[in-house]
């Protein structure tokens, strides 16, 4: 990286960021009460407040959210005149799934093979802390240019839409002239990357019945409704032959204008076996960031282990739709409603419940804000210019501010390259990309400044 006086600070101040990042990773701040305790995500949300109040923000705040998790909010003023810009992120983490799988422990960041292993080190703690070394490199640089409004969400990961809820409550709370969404990631490690468009999603709870209790299979099986038979049935209706998402009613042939994945780059990322076939049809572009697609994230079965031979009484899943740019996800909801209910066999017992949902989002690329994001990676990547890709993954607070702030320009960057895995066990982050994103957000705010004054 080409130095200059905010690129030399934040260097400097990479030791102290990975001090930073390794106690907040220590925090199993998975905001599920079932899974982990709830002072485990208070204790995060704690040391993301001290954070701010030791960067001089003001008005520093855990705002209680309707679905019982805490957001920490902080305001740090500006120049008079200048703009306001919002920096996001979020504490909460996904569960670490298999615990013997992780190669150190989830919740310790560890170096290895120049990177930081930790639950959260790239989603999304340490884009926390890359909008900390940003503000850093400033303040030591002649100081931060604009406001600065910094939101840091405890439940993105569940899709309950804690903070989506609060700033409805509160339209004035988040307002800024642009949003910088520190959530998402480079499409490829050391290709600097805006994310324009996000599928939006759902998450449907199902549960079939067909009988009063399990049964002998040997004395009713062939006759009596089996419901995990049913559900199995149910659930293969929500895919063609090859694996593309079909629900009734709802579109799956839009297609990606842009930036392509090529597959066997994407089959490297994602670590498909030798010999397996990738599903659906078109672009891998198309498939990820154009259309919607359906995952069954759990099922409520017997396992293996301990299974009698009995006829089940009843069955459930958890399914995940992602719904693509262009489609309104209640819409979506209403059509994988009725596809369940038209496609459940034997006439079984059918309950559905919506337990999350967010809708997709589409980004104006030709704002201000782009080029003056352009010019700043430009710098930080010397040698590559801004791309600008979709993102298959959700998140829902992006329309609820687009909605609360129709004129505020919207940016989405982040550590979420596809090394970094996550969601995944050996979750990590590249130091070297959290170094160059920290100076390409420090570069952006005096860039879009600028551009404010002109």
């Amino acid at each position: 990286m080409s130095q200059n006086p905010i690129a030399e600070t934040i260097a400097s101040l990479m030791p102290r960021a990975k001090a930073e990042l390794t106690e907040l990773v220590a925090f199993q701040s998975v905001a599920d009460w079932a899974q982990f305790p709830k002072s485990e995500s208070e204790g995060a949300a704690n040391w993301v407040a001290d954070a701010l109040r030791a960067e001089g923000f003001q008005d520093v705040a855990l705002l209680d959210t309707p679905d019982g998790t805490q957001s920490v909010y902080g305001f740090l003023p500006g120049p008079e005149g200048a703009p306001t810009v919002l920096l996001y992120a979020h504490y909460d983490v996904q569960p670490p799934l298999d615990d013997d799988a992780w190669v150190s422990p989830a919740f310790e960041l560890t170096e290895r093979d120049g990177r930081w292993y930790g639950r959260g080190a790239a989603d999304c703690k340490g884009g926390f802390i890359m909008h900390l070394l940003a503000l850093r490199a400033l303040k030591a640089n002649g100081g931060v240019p604009v406001g600065v409004k910094v939101i840091v969400e405890g439940s993105e990961e569940q899709g309950t839409g804690g903070l989506q809820q609060y700033a409805e409550a509160h339209p004035e709370l988040l307002a800024a002239d642009t949003i910088v969404i520190g959530d998402a990631g480079n499409f490829r490690l050391g290709l600097p990357t805006v994310t324009a468009t996000l599928r939006g999603m759902t998450l449907v709870k199902v549960k079939i019945d067909t009988l009063g209790g399990n049964l002998h299979s040997g004395m009713f099986g062939g006759v009596a409704p089996d419901a995990l038979a049913a559900l199995i049935r149910l659930l293969d209706s929500l895919r063609s032959a090859d694996g593309s998402t079909t629900v009734d009613g709802l579109a799956s042939d839009a297609v990606w204008e842009g930036l392509q994945y090529p597959e066997a780059d994407f089959r490297a990322d994602a670590k498909v076996l030798d010999g397996v076939g990738l599903i659906g049809e078109g672009t891998i572009a198309d498939r990820l960031w154009a259309r919607p697609a359906v995952t069954v994230l759990g099922i409520d079965c017997p396992p293996v282990i301990g299974a009698t031979p009995s006829v089940h009484a009843s069955a459930g899943a958890l399914i995940s739709l992602r719904v693509p740019p262009g489609v309104d996800t209640a819409e979506a909801i209403k059509l994988l409603e009725a596809h369940l209910i038209a496609h459940t066999p034997w006439q079984a017992k059918l309950e559905l419940e919506v337990v999350g949902q967010g809708q997709p989002f589409q980004a104006d690329t030709s704002s201000p804000a782009y080029a003056s994001m352009a010019a700043a990676m430009q710098i930080a990547y010397p040698g590559q210019e801004m791309q600008v890709s979709g993102m298959g993954g959700s998140i829902p607070l992006c329309n609820t501010l687009t909605s609360l702030y129709p004129e505020a320009e919207m940016l989405l960057i982040g550590l979420s390259e596809p090394e970094a895995q996550i969601h995944a066990v050996n979750e990590s982050v590249s130091p070297e990309e959290l170094e160059r994103l920290s100076v390409a957000e420090a570069l952006f705010l005096v860039n879009y400044a600028e551009s404010k004054r002109a």
